[in-house]
């Protein structure tokens, strides 16, 4: 801490602090409870309650005052804005500090991509704590751009904004000790362990826990999060833009295990980032389901700090950053004010602080190599495996289904809603494609595509014929990278993403204006999930059950092997 002697002396009542919080109910998640006080702050830090003088006084008048938001887990390229942009959607919504896991810039750029966001996320009035990513590639069944090992992750680990070692989506590595896991593991010693254990229970649930992760946000119901807690796992209650879990979730919580528990969004599209809220929306989810306003913000911000180990952040009291929110209603949970380090940096919804440059973008991140009639899925007898969509989930189900043939193919069939869907591996021009099909999109025309797809981030697209299929390619190739929709050869939406084939470099209100764009366009095509793109980009999630499609084919993803189209 530097200036020591000048804040002792401020502390102590000697000389003016710099800010005097005057007539604040302040909301004291270490103490549990609100109490009316003024807060001083000296270069940044808050130095002391109660009554002191001030070369400037705010005067709160009986608001509340709260430490900033923390988001416990979060892939900020879901956002598929910078981190600068990022910091303009979630700053009015009290955002203070977000732990992130680059593990899609990794599996597109490898060490280059965490570089990247270290680099970018600096200065800015949001803190980005980095978490290594631990699966890149996330399994074998996927082509990535890179591969990282517990080696690459020691040479980043001391960095003092990197948090621990990210996600072990290699559930199954971990619990059977595979050594490749279990240095990722090592190489995180010291700092924290993130999980990634969907539907993992009983013993194997055991061998993973005692093999040191620490925490899980793949929980979706109570009895699941439950049997992780008593374990000593910490729970990320997970609420994203199509993995809405914290409602489900709620049951679990009371007076004596909140402390062990965090908000987290995972992925969350920019315009519910802007619309919804982000860590807020979350604790006003929580407070409308029955938790106390105290224990709700106590989750939102003290929780996650003493988890991460973040220092001097997520409460307020002397020593620990001026990083707050004001509000007028405990219950009805709006945030009015955030200040960062004492400084205003938003209010009433407007974003008041100056971003600085923005840092050069990686390199070009488009490499494929494919032919149309790759696309092709020859006719056999039998039926297929179709992936089913389940609404809102990241998790899929598997039908079987009498497929459409014509001419010797199998093709779309918009009566039935099953559409053909293509994924491209787009680093290393290897040439792979693999096809499937989908139900549940509803497409009755056109294609959509996207180069976001969990998580190796290869080209994916799902349309109602070869054609249109194949010009949502060309465009995305064009583009650098992107999201486009296309009916009968012509686009009617895009947006490109030339930041690693995952985020824009434009303005927020220009993605956000793009991004309506392209949902209306699929909503106009048929389409009514809610996040279509999104949806389609966690179809390639090869870890994730049960039926996903990559470069690599059909993948069986509860049983983590390759599988046939035909049954």
């Amino acid at each position: 801490m530097r200036k020591v002697q000048q804040k002792l002396s401020v502390a102590r009542g000697e000389r003016p602090a710099e800010l005097l919080f005057k007539n604040a109910r302040v909301v004291n998640v270490l103490s549990g409870e609100v109490h009316l006080t003024n807060v001083a702050v000296e270069d940044g830090r808050i130095v002391g309650f109660g009554e002191y003088k001030a070369r400037k006084v705010i005067n709160l008048r009986g608001a509340y005052l709260a430490p900033s938001l923390i988001d416990g887990h979060f892939h900020v390229e879901s956002s598929m804005l910078t981190a600068g942009e990022f910091s303009r959607a979630v700053v009015p919504h009290g955002t203070g500090a977000v732990v992130i896991d680059p593990h899609e810039y990794a599996n597109v750029l490898g060490l280059d991509g965490i570089r990247y966001v270290l680099e970018s996320s600096k200065n800015l009035p949001v803190d980005f704590f980095i978490m290594l990513p631990s699966c890149v590639p996330a399994t074998h069944l996927e082509t990535a751009g890179a591969c990282l090992t517990a080696d690459d992750l020691k040479l980043m680990i001391g960095d003092e904004r990197i948090a621990g070692v990210a996600e072990l989506m290699n559930y199954p590595g971990v619990y059977l000790g595979m050594k490749s896991e279990l240095a990722k593991i090592e190489a995180g010693k010291g700092k924290n362990i993130d999980g990634h254990a969907p539907g993992l229970r009983g013993k194997n649930l055991n061998a993973y826990a005692l093999a040191g992760v620490r925490s899980d946000h793949e929980s979706v119901d109570v009895d699941e999060a439950r049997e992780k807690l008593r374990l000593g796992m910490h729970i990320l209650l997970r609420e994203g833009s199509t993995e809405r879990n914290l409602s489900h979730l709620l049951p679990l919580i009371n007076a004596h295990n909140s402390q062990n528990c965090s908000f987290a969004t995972d992925d969350k599209l920019a315009g519910d980032l802007v619309n919804e809220g982000h860590i807020d929306h979350a604790v006003r989810v929580s407070i409308k389901g029955g938790v106390s306003p105290i224990a709700a913000l106590q989750i939102a911000t003290i929780n996650t700090a003493r988890h991460y180990r973040l220092q001097n952040l997520g409460a307020i009291a002397p020593r620990f950053w001026a990083d707050f929110i004001v509000f007028d209603d405990l219950k009805n949970f709006r945030v009015r004010q955030t200040y960062k380090k004492g400084v205003l940096v938003a209010e009433d919804g407007k974003y008041l602080a100056k971003n600085p440059a923005r840092v050069p973008l990686p390199r070009s991140t488009m490499n494929m190599k494919f032919k149309p009639h790759d696309f092709n899925a020859k006719a056999r007898s039998g039926k297929i495996r179709v992936i089913e969509i389940i609404p809102n989930q990241i998790v899929t189900r598997q039908q079987i289904e009498t497929p459409r043939v014509e001419n010797g193919l199998v093709v779309s069939d918009t009566k039935r809603d099953i559409l053909k869907m293509v994924v491209i591996e787009r680093h290393h021009a290897t040439g792979n494609v693999g096809v499937g099909f989908v139900h549940g999109f509803k497409l009755k025309r056109g294609a959509l595509g996207s180069t976001v797809a969990h998580d190796a981030h290869n080209v994916v697209v799902v349309g109602t014929n070869d054609a249109d299929i194949l010009r949502v390619i060309q465009e995305l190739e064009k583009r650098q990278g992107g999201q486009v929709a296309v009916v009968d050869g012509k686009v009617t939406a895009a947006l490109a993403l030339p930041v690693a084939g995952l985020v824009s470099d434009r303005p927020l209100a220009e993605v956000l204006r793009k991004i309506d764009g392209l949902n209306s366009a699929a909503h106009e095509m048929g389409c009514d999930l809610v996040a279509p793109f999104m949806t389609l980009s966690f179809l390639s999630l090869s870890p994730i059950p049960a039926l996903k499609l990559t470069d690599q084919g059909l993948i069986d993803s509860a049983k983590l092997r390759k599988t046939s189209l035909f049954v």
